[in-house]
Parts: structure tokens; sequence; C-alpha cells
């Protein structure tokens, strides 16, 4: 004669701890609210340790710390490519915003223009410098073919410009400056 024991009725720590695991899935992003308000309704319900086994069965497991560890390393690994790369990105050659009396600069690869540019990907009359009322100062691009750049943007219209904006034209790249005329 064989006897069959009926499976062992579920603790209350059993079903709280199953319920933890659900929910720690659930602040994880792991499974979805509906999922969680599911199985706990279920592991309320649960007559036995298989049920309660059964409703975490499925659920992704938590890294280890070997995972941890080797998810840091590699963040930190990605930090140090990017800050190298960083360090390497060419300096900019400074161009300083003239402090004379001129109201008007031309910028191009013609030897009519205030500044000269020898790069091909720059045009005869590229774009100009002029000095507002206000001694501010407008970067305008005169329809130039690779176009004028402030800050990595594209000039579709006139923009100020001061100390410290990155220009380009074409492929020229420049960090304004204030201080004596380089033009």
């Amino acid at each position: 004669m064989s006897s069959t024991h009926p499976p062992s009725r579920a603790s209350d720590g059993e079903r709280d701890r199953a319920i933890d695991e659900l929910r720690d899935r659930a602040v994880e992003g792991r499974i979805s609210h509906d999922t969680f308000v599911g199985r706990v309704d279920q592991a309320l319900r649960a007559r036995n340790r298989y049920e309660l086994d059964e409703l975490v069965a499925d659920l992704p497991r938590r890294p280890t710390f070997r995972q941890r560890l080797t998810d840091a390393v590699s963040s930190a690994s990605e930090f140090t490519i990017r800050l190298r790369s960083a360090w390497r990105r060419p300096r900019l050659p400074r161009l300083a915003l003239p402090d004379d009396d001129r109201l008007r600069y031309v910028v191009g690869r013609g030897s009519a223009c205030d500044l000269v540019l020898s790069d091909l990907t720059v045009s005869r009359v590229h774009a100009e410098l002029r000095r507002e009322g206000d001694g501010d100062w407008l970067l305008v691009d005169l329809g130039s073919l690779n176009g004028t750049r402030l800050n990595g943007w594209r000039l579709v219209g006139p923009a100020k410009v001061r100390s410290g904006d990155e220009i380009s034209f074409g492929d020229c790249g420049f960090l304004l400056s204030s201080g004596q005329p380089s033009l």
C-alpha cells in the first residue's frame, strides 16, 4: 500500500516571501503592475508551497554579484573612453572679435575677404561678422555651400555671437574670444 501525502500547507512566512519577491520584481520593472496584482491574489489563495513556487518560478533572476561587478566595470570603462575621446578632440584655434571701429568683416576663401581661409569647404565669400549699434556682433552666412555653424547649429539667419561661442565656416572651426583683432 503506497501512501501519498498531500502537499504541505503554505505557511504565512512562505506566502510573505513570495509576495516580497513579486513586489521586488515589480519595483525593478521586470513584471507589470497587472501581473503583480494577479500573482499577489494567487499567492494569498495558494494552498501549498508548490503553488507559491510556481508564482515566482518564471521571474527573471536578480543579477548576481559577479554580473553587477561586470556591469560596473563596463560603465567605468565606457566613461573613460568618452573622457579620453573628449580630450583627444582637436582644440579649436581662437578667433578674436575685433575691437576697432569697422562694422563689417567678411570671411571667405577669396583674396578680397578680411579673414581669408584657404580650406576648400569655405566659399569665396562665405560669411560676415557684423557689429550692431550696441556693440554686439552678428554672424551672417552669405549663402555658402557648406554652411556656417554657431555652437554646432547651422545658421539659417543672422545670429548674435559672443566670446566663448564655437563658430565654423565649412570645416574650419574657431573659438570666439574678445581681444585684439585677428582678422
